[in-house]
């Protein structure tokens, strides 16, 4: 299954990552070695959000993952959220639809 963690940005995200990315980019890079995570990264123009992809059979790890994460931490995320995406086209689709 495919869950997304979405994150609303703080307005100063940009000017106050720097402090806590070499952190956040650990955990992240952790997931990814775990086989969590997917893909992840900030949204663009404006970076106001980010989204992190998880394939995992429930949503325990994106939300493990947020729980301790720098940036929630230290409030450069002032929202969080888990959904799973039912994920249909694609070589990696959870059930794929022909």
């Amino acid at each position: 299954m495919h869950y997304l963690l979405m994150y609303d940005l703080c307005s100063d995200y940009l000017e106050r990552r720097v402090a806590f990315r070499d952190a956040h980019l650990t955990l992240a890079w952790e997931a990814v070695e775990r086989g969590e995570i997917v893909l992840a990264g900030a949204l663009d123009e404006p970076v106001d959000r980010a989204m992190l992809l998880f394939h995992t059979d429930s949503p325990a790890a994106a939300e493990s993952f947020a729980r301790n994460d720098p940036y929630v931490i230290n409030g450069l995320v002032t929202h969080w959220e888990v959904r799973r995406w039912n994920t249909v086209v694609g070589a990696t689709a959870a059930n794929p639809v022909r």
